[in-house]
């Protein structure tokens, strides 16, 4: 299977590149470099530089490339900083995913992995957690990964992108 993989240069990405070429897969890496190493990047994926934020840039790496599957690893993830200034999580960590989400329609794409956050929880009502759990995020960078899954579920309903969410605890 041809696998997309935003964020593939960083460490969460980088393993996950590895892995899925060790299995036999093609991987495509499409990564600014703003957090990531190009040296963490698998020599044997293909390695495109680019940003979400630019919309061609991404339609054209996914419609050229033709993956079965997108893994979504690039994001802002500082808990910190995203309360010092939100709109840089919610521009990069919902407007410019949005840009990812239309390249995976246009280009047929039917399978999305996304790289989420037990942040999208905020503080635990009760312990142990399940999915069960209301979700209530307490700071910017886990409130733009919920409402990403929320997109995630329209484009599910509506174009038929199925998806799975990771939640690291």
């Amino acid at each position: 299977m041809k696998v997309f993989v935003t964020g593939g240069a960083g460490y969460i990405g980088s393993i996950c590149v590895e892995q899925l070429l060790d299995a036999g897969h093609d991987v495509v890496v499409f990564d600014n470099l703003s957090e990531g190493h190009r040296s963490a990047v698998d020599e044997r994926a293909m390695f495109i530089e680019g940003c979400l934020s630019d919309r061609e840039t991404i339609l054209n790496a996914v419609g050229s490339n033709q993956p079965e599957a997108i893994m979504h690893f690039a994001a802002n993830a500082l808990v910190g900083e995203s309360m010092a200034n939100p709109s840089k999580y919610f521009r990069n960590n919902v407007a410019n995913g949005i840009n990812l989400l239309e390249a995976a329609v246009e280009g047929g794409v039917r399978k999305f992995v996304f790289s989420s956050t037990c942040a999208t929880f905020g503080v635990p009502e009760t312990m142990p957690m399940t999915e069960a759990l209301p979700q209530n995020p307490i700071n910017p960078y886990g409130e733009s990964k919920l409402i990403f899954e929320k997109l995630l579920r329209w484009y599910q309903e509506l174009h038929g992108l199925k998806f799975v969410a990771l939640r690291y605890f």
